[in-house]
């Protein structure tokens, strides 16, 4: 089996806050290098195709060029448009000898080896591979309609001054029905296909509304099954995820420098 891996590192990452998550120091080294390096100690992987941020795309091959070449990686730009067309522009990297081909998010550096071998000992036989983690939480539907509720904390002067602005808000959404969660999984990435069949999935015209490489391939009638997952295999996507992170590998956050470093 001849793997060529996608890393999908193209998305604004908008929830992470104004830096880049993919930067965040983790042991020593960024996020996207820890999350690369997953592939690299594989005996199966014999491509890493990186797609960076289409907008700044030489600024961020300037950052990462010389690293991710380092492990063989090769870095090409994603799209503006959507993490699928990313992945398509990417596949055009993947060399044809490539049997299979594995999908994974940047923002995940923390995927375990016994879950990659898992994946790739599935994928062996099953042409659509996903890992998969069981729902544990009450799952509830709720409307598209909320209301805001405005706080009274503010006295009557400072009412005056700040208006609206100064009310503290909370949106509440109305529950219109608790889902049964029997049977429902919590689905990550790596996905892992047949090259084949993943490059038919993404020659489909329409792309709208997928959220992972696994749609695609549904959409063409085809069964994709899932593997177990790992919990610990968490996509960081908030800056307090970075800390969780840190502490799944047994990693400690970097040493502050000194106050007359800092500027």
């Amino acid at each position: 089996m001849n793997v060529g891996v996608i890393i999908a590192a193209a998305g604004r990452g908008e929830r992470f806050g104004s830096s880049s998550k993919l930067d965040q120091d983790i042991g020593g080294r960024a996020l996207l290098l820890r999350t690369v390096e997953l592939f690299t100690r594989r005996d199966e992987v014999r491509s890493i195709v990186v797609a960076g941020p289409a907008d700044d795309f030489d600024e961020f091959k300037e950052k990462y060029g010389p690293s991710l070449s380092f492990h063989g990686a090769t870095v090409v730009p994603g799209s503006r448009e959507s993490r699928c067309e990313s992945v398509r522009l990417a596949m055009d990297a993947i060399p044809s000898e490539c049997t299979h081909i594995a999908v994974h998010d940047a923002g995940r550096p923390a995927a375990g080896t016994e879950l990659l071998n898992r994946l790739f000992e599935a994928a062996r036989t099953l042409p659509a591979v996903v890992p998969a983690v069981p729902i544990t939480s009450t799952i509830k539907r709720i409307g598209a309609v909320s209301v805001t509720l405005a706080g009274d904390e503010l006295d009557a002067t400072a009412d005056a001054i700040l208006g609206d602005a100064g009310r503290p808000t909370i949106e509440a959404s109305p529950v219109v029905e608790t889902v049964d969660r029997t049977d429902l999984v919590e689905v990550q990435t790596p996905q892992i296909f047949a090259a084949a069949l993943l490059r038919r999935a993404y020659a489909q015209e329409n792309l709208a509304g997928v959220t992972d490489d696994a749609s695609l391939v549904e959409r063409l009638g085809e069964t994709v099954h899932t593997v177990p997952g790992d919990v610990t295999n968490i996509k960081v996507t908030t800056t307090g995820d970075i800390k969780l992170v840190r502490a799944i590998l047994g990693l400690k956050a970097p040493a502050e420098r000194p106050v007359h470093k800092r500027f």
